[in-house]
């Protein structure tokens, strides 16, 4: 008698979900069976505008830094000085002593052409978690002491940004 039981209520549960749960009360509300083709017609007009407004969204993902306070900039300067510049050097061009006898050279932050391809959002993931948490070399420790200081992690990668201007 426990499977019966057992059955009896997972298709109870699980029924409203096949047949869409809510859904069929909210189509037929201020609208009347005629205009369900036209409601039809009118959704795919919808996506087609999305890709319009993409464009206008994405300079919104990159935006431009945010004013950063002098003790955020002392501390992504203190950060990259002591951990940073080790591999990839004072001027950011990757060259530092450290990085001579690696089987991955770092990043040279100066190349405009690299700097053009990412985005603010993949350096700081790649300050706070690491080189291996976007697909590059695990040689590169995360800094997971930044994952709760999102202005200075900003700061950072304002100034990588920078070399590029240099």
């Amino acid at each position: 008698m426990r499977a019966p039981l057992w059955l009896l209520l997972t298709s109870l549960v699980l029924s409203p979900l096949a047949c869409g749960g809510g859904e069929e009360p909210t189509e037929p509300s201020g609208t009347s069976g005629g205009n369900t083709p036209a409601e039809n017609q009118e959704e795919p007009s919808t996506p087609a505008e999305t890709p319009e407004q993409e464009p206008a969204e994405t300079p919104a993902e990159t935006p431009a830094p945010p004013s950063l306070s002098a003790e955020a900039l002392a501390a992504a300067d203190a950060k990259y000085n002591a951990v940073c510049a080790t591999c990839h050097g004072q001027s950011g061009k990757g060259d530092a002593p450290a990085a001579a006898n690696f089987p991955v050279k770092p990043r040279d932050y100066s190349d405009k052409e690299w700097q053009a391809s990412v985005t603010d959002e993949y350096l700081a993931k790649a300050i706070v978690e690491g080189g291996a948490a976007v697909g590059k070399s695990p040689l590169m420790p995360g800094n997971p002491d930044l994952k709760d200081k999102p202005e200075v992690v900003a700061a950072l990668v304002a100034k990588i940004r920078g070399f590029a201007a240099e």
